[in-house]
């Protein structure tokens, strides 16, 4: 046969990954279809009140000292192609990754049976407000991949490697610099490392590992803002957490400048956000740059005294935050606003015009970055599908809430080792949804990080029963076929002897 010998080579290869594995095959391309079907459905993307902040940093690079810029660079990264369909492809792309990488680890290495790692991996893979927050121009689609990518290498290996543990370092150090709470993540893994006792070295790779890029940036933004900082909005955010309950009368040695965000109990706005964002807030009397030092100090003064001060008022508002997420119904929480950007609706608002510096609206941010009109369009009949499809197909909050508990029912079996390989996703998925209810207020969009984790948790503590249902079955076919083999080749050998006799 004359031709190229690799021109067949991968359909081949396709073919016979999906003989191997047909039912994750049938769900990763359904999956894509209705990514694809998003696409289709609006063009060229979605935007949240944050995209345009991202955008404005993507454009003009510095470090933005509200949010880390992490996601900002790898718009930048995508700029030269002047597309947002590009960048919700790339992020949807990360969706589909993130399900492959749930489905390889619980198969490789926790041996689950196919059918089971494929309905680990089918809430990301399936659920219509992960495939909504993909399109929108945020960050949290990549955050969600740069952590399910580092839990995995972390986990490919009963032990992991010092490159793999240099590798999982450097994707936490991703996740950091493109969410600020990619800081807890790192010492939820710090904290698995060494219960596991893998070893200073691995340890010590994965610190390194994280730690060059995150002081570099932290470098960056000290020579633009001054502080060797992050961010400069830990206060701030802070400040709209106990913004809920602080009440000054309780709260004792406040400055002067921290009475200047005293509210009385009946005067305070409705959700816990109105806080920082609202034209009433009282951080609007700290005279200052918003999100400034001064403002950020003062916020996060105050913030600190009434949790001291209120700790049972401050654990109920965390508490009653935390179990939102677990809700059957998804009411319309903080604002129909808000609740609003996470739906595929029938008509998509203007794209804002408030101010982004002296010289541009956010709208012209948006178009600046696709060299043409960004203003976002529905496309029937793709726009009808993709809604009903939103309609009917979501992980509601009570089922992230099973697949919590049942990584930890997986988990108390093997509390001598601390729940085994399942306490790092377990823990990391329950701390991302501790953090915003203990740091700020719920968001919906911030309950899909956890997502990813909490399955892959689900996963392992099914793959420990199955695996010994499995071998425990496989183990009495075999006794089962051995004995009938015995009595076959007994009744062989007295058939034989039989007509030995009959001869003679």
């Amino acid at each position: 046969m004359s031709g190229d010998p690799f021109r067949f080579a991968l359909p081949a290869r396709v073919s016979a990954l999906i003989r191997r594995h047909p039912a994750f095959s049938v769900l990763i391309a359904v999956a894509a279809l209705v990514r694809l079907t998003a696409m289709a459905a609006y063009r060229p993307a979605l935007f949240f009140n944050d995209s345009f902040d991202y955008l404005h940093a993507a454009l003009n690079p510095y470090p933005h000292p509200l949010r880390p810029s992490g996601y900002s660079l790898l718009l930048l990264a995508l700029r030269p192609l002047h597309s947002f369909t590009a960048v919700a492809a790339v992020q949807h792309l990360m969706g589909l990754a993130t399900g492959v990488l749930i489905y390889a680890l619980l198969r490789r290495r926790f041996g689950l049976p196919g059918w089971g790692a494929t309905l680990a991996a089918a809430p990301v893979l399936l659920d219509a407000y992960q495939v909504q927050l993909e399109h929108l121009v945020l960050s949290d689609a990549s955050f969600i991949f740069w952590v399910t990518a580092a839990v995995t290498l972390l986990l490919w290996n009963e032990r992991p490697t010092v490159p793999a543990a240099a590798g999982a370092g450097l994707l936490v150090a991703l996740a950091w610099l493109t969410r600020s709470v990619g800081m807890p993540v790192l010492l939820g893994i710090c904290v698995f490392m060494v219960l596991q006792r893998v070893g200073w070295r691995a340890i010590a790779a994965t610190l390194t590992a994280c730690a060059l890029p995150v002081v570099c940036y932290m470098g960056w933004y000290s020579q633009v803002h001054g502080p060797f900082a992050m961010t400069e909005s830990s206060g701030v955010f802070l400040f709209a957490r106990a913004y809920k309950f602080a009440d000054c009368r309780k709260i004792p040695n406040l400055t002067v400048d921290e009475q200047q965000l005293c509210v009385l109990p009946d005067h305070k706005l409705p959700n816990s956000q109105d806080g920082i964002w609202d034209r009433r807030s009282p951080l609007k009397r700290v005279v200052d740059l918003r999100f400034g030092p001064r403002q950020n100090a003062i916020a996060g003064s105050f913030s600190r005294k009434a949790i001291m001060a209120q700790p049972g008022d401050y654990a109920a508002v965390v508490a009653g935050d935390f179990f939102r997420a677990f809700r059957w119904e998804r009411e319309v929480f903080p604002d129909l606003k808000t609740y609003r950007l996470y739906e595929f609706e029938e008509t998509v608002q203007p794209l804002p015009v408030w101010s982004m510096d002296a010289h541009s609206t956010a709208a012209d941010v948006a178009d600046a970055y696709e060299q043409g009109r960004a203003q976002p369009r529905v496309v029937e009949p793709f726009g009808k599908i993709i809604r009903t499809y939103q309609d009917h197909v979501y992980l509601r909050g009570t089922m992230v809430g099973a697949l919590l508990l049942a990584g930890l029912a997986g988990m108390i079996p093997l509390w001598r080792r601390f729940g085994g390989a399942a306490f790092l996703p377990w823990t990391l998925a329950t701390g991302l949804l501790l953090a915003p209810a203990a740091t700020a207020e719920f968001d919906y969009r911030y309950v899909l990080p956890a997502v990813p984790l909490a399955s892959l948790a689900a996963g392992m503590a099914f793959a420990g029963p199955l695996g010994r249902a499995l071998t425990r079955r496989r183990e009495r076919r075999g006794t089962t076929a051995a004995a009938e083999g015995e009595t076959h080749e007994g009744t062989h050998e007295g058939s034989a002897e039989r007509s030995a006799v009959a001869s003679s």
